[in-house]
């Protein structure tokens, strides 16, 4: 399994790949990116077999063993749970927690309109030439979507807010990026 989420950020990480660079960023060896990969796969098997946390949808990003969690929780204890068991995987070096309170229960009808503006932002960020959109995390609810990962610059940061706030439904946009170092 971790064999195949590897190769898969590989792939994605290769084909996502620019020519321009408008910031330095530390290099980011293959080694790394296997290392946050297995990260990552552990700490989403940690959350679904953890009661007090699984079910909730949480993204989780990580880059050089920073861990980036952003979606929405019923409560601050899943909040503060989702740390706690993010600080229990090895290589962790850092979890900086995104997530956000539900403001309260959501309808079928929401979860269906939540999905398809997750679609259309997600497809938005696709034809967008700055924004590299395998290094975006979407996540919505009622409207409000959340961005995170790991973006090369401030200004891709800036184009995925922009793109996100240019498609018709979304509410509010929570810019959570973190930029690579």
């Amino acid at each position: 399994m971790s064999i195949l989420i590897a190769s898969l950020s590989l792939s994605l990480t290769a084909c996502n790949q620019s020519a321009e660079t408008s910031a330095p960023s530390a290099a980011t060896t293959i080694g790394m990116v296997i290392d946050d990969s297995v990260i990552t796969a552990k700490l989403k098997a940690a959350i679904v077999s953890d009661d007090t946390i699984k079910g909730m949808d949480i993204k989780i990003d990580t880059r050089k063993g920073e861990v980036l969690l952003s979606g929405f929780a019923d409560s601050q204890a899943q909040i503060d749970r989702c740390t706690a068991v993010a600080m229990t995987i090895p290589g962790v070096t850092k979890v900086d927690n995104k997530l956000s309170l539900k403001a309260s229960t959501q309808t079928i009808g929401n979860k269906v309109d939540d999905s398809v503006l997750t679609a259309s932002v997600k497809t938005a960020m696709l034809e967008d030439a700055i924004v590299k959109s395998t290094d975006v995390s979407v996540v919505t609810r009622k409207g409000e979507v959340q961005l995170s990962g790991f973006v090369d610059n401030e200004k891709q940061s800036i184009r995925a807010t922009e793109i996100a706030k240019g498609v018709p439904g979304v509410k509010t946009v929570i810019n959570n990026f973190k930029i690579k170092r």
